[in-house]
């Protein structure tokens, strides 16, 4: 397990690199021109953290070890605000939280976690934000998780059918009845309940991955990662120089409102973060740098 444990972390360390990368080359491929092209290609800044004794304060016991490494893109020509993320953390479930999980008590809520977590918001209410994660969990069981899911202002029809078979493509040699399942998974978790209606046109989400072979579910996980990071580029690249409107901006910032509603109310990660003594300014780097309510 311990292999297999340093494996998924070196890909989710190697993921967010790539991704890392590919961000900031689209930065520098903004046209002369476009608004905020006078500004200087953004770069990612890098900030360890470490899990202290006090995170207990968070719903986690003192036995707590691990932290990450926080990528953030702040003002960019494209990129407004992007974080990519990565932890490997380990310790204890608080007894009440550790009923959530299954297999802590075959660990006596014991647990590590590995994974790479992104939120990405643009300054072109025409690109569309987006959101891709991935992990694995170890308890007494292990699994895999995760998904990525589109969150456009306005939906293009285009945009969305590549986006959704950039994932079919992945998950399709693995077994054909992933895609639909992991899609109407995501339907259904990517929905605010509150104001009866989506967060975006959706994508994949799967949780719990534990097909009884390790390789093939790690195969998978990082074949999701990998498609993301082929089509998201593309679909930035399609609309990063198309003109908006400040009534376009308006509304991308309403739209804003509602992603941070989702992840302040019902999004298990942030849950899961805030529970487990992760660093807060990581677990709430996905909300939005500036948005509205009217």
């Amino acid at each position: 397990m311990e292999d297999r444990k340093a494996r998924a972390s070196a890909w989710f360390r190697d993921l967010r690199d790539r991704i890392c990368a590919a961000f900031e080359e689209i930065e520098a491929e903004l046209d002369p021109g476009q608004p905020h092209a006078d500004l200087p290609p953004g770069k990612f800044e890098r900030k360890k953290w470490n899990r202290q004794d006090e995170a207990a304060d968070a719903g986690a016991n003192p036995e707590l070890g691990g932290g990450g490494e926080m990528g953030i893109l702040r003002e960019g020509r494209v990129f407004e605000k992007v974080g990519v993320n990565i932890s490997t953390v380990h310790g204890h479930f608080s007894p009440q939280f550790a009923k959530e999980i299954p297999g802590a008590d075959a660990s006596d809520g014991a647990f590590w976690a590995s994974g790479i977590s992104l939120v990405a918001h643009m300054r072109s209410p025409k690109v569309p934000a987006v959101h891709m994660n991935t992990r694995m969990i170890v308890t007494g069981r292990s699994w895999f998780g995760g998904g990525s899911d589109l969150n456009p202002m306005v939906e293009v029809a285009q945009d969305t059918a590549d986006f959704h078979q950039a994932f079919k493509a992945a998950l399709d040699p693995y077994d054909p009845a992933y895609y639909p399942r992991f899609k109407a998974w995501c339907d259904d978790y990517f929905f605010i309940k509150h104001r009866g209606e989506a967060r975006g046109v959706g994508g994949v989400f799967y949780d719990y991955l534990d097909s009884g072979d390790w390789e093939r579910d790690f195969n998978l996980t990082r074949d999701v990662g990998a498609a993301f990071l082929a089509i998201y580029p593309e679909l930035v690249r399609r609309h990063m120089q198309e003109p908006w409107s400040e009534a376009e901006r308006e509304w991308q910032l309403v739209k804003r409102g509602r992603y941070a509603e989702f992840n302040l109310v019902y999004d298990r990660g942030t849950r899961f973060g805030l529970m487990t003594g992760g660093n807060p300014e990581a677990v709430l780097m996905s909300l939005p740098p500036e948005a509205k309510w009217p």
